[in-house]
């Protein structure tokens, strides 16, 4: 009981005429904490015309890590990377982490409408596959392994 007497006594003693209360640790300054704080039309405008950064989400992630997995297991493939940009998102495949990328598979979503927003492309930077579903776009990277006769 004690501790909330003394708590309504603090608040009452921080408590000024115009209905600003004090600050504890500096009793010289104001406390400016109720202001409310508005947003230019400047800022708002550049909010609405930021770019945004394309990504995968996570179920085509899960798409394209499983046929990734299998590739890996199979010594294929050894290392990836994900770049995502403004205007499309792109995984890469490596046989070495030092090589250029085997394919790229790379998702652009201003061309889902027009070509399709998948594109699965080889080392040369020809398009191998395209189209606007991810499951059909990355079977061409999905072929059976060819086995060699020793």
């Amino acid at each position: 009981m004690a501790d909330d007497q003394d708590l309504k006594n603090l608040n009452q003693s921080n408590v000024l005429s115009f209905g600003d209360t004090k600050n504890p640790d500096d009793t010289d300054r104001p406390d400016y904490s109720n202001i409310p704080i508005t947003v230019s039309s400047t800022a708002k405008r550049m909010s609405r015309t930021a770019p945004e950064i394309v990504s995968f989400h996570r179920t085509e992630l899960d798409i394209i890590l499983n046929v990734y997995s299998f590739k890996v297991a199979a010594g294929e493939w050894r290392d990836y990377a994900i770049d995502m940009l403004k205007d499309k998102a792109i995984f890469s495949i490596y046989k070495n982490s030092r090589d250029v990328p085997l394919h790229c598979i790379e998702k652009h979503p201003k061309l889902a409408r027009k070509q399709g927003e998948y594109t699965v492309t080889g080392t040369d930077g020809r398009i191998l596959k395209r189209g606007t579903d991810l499951v059909t776009v990355i079977k061409v990277l999905d072929k059976q392994t060819k086995l060699k006769a020793v």
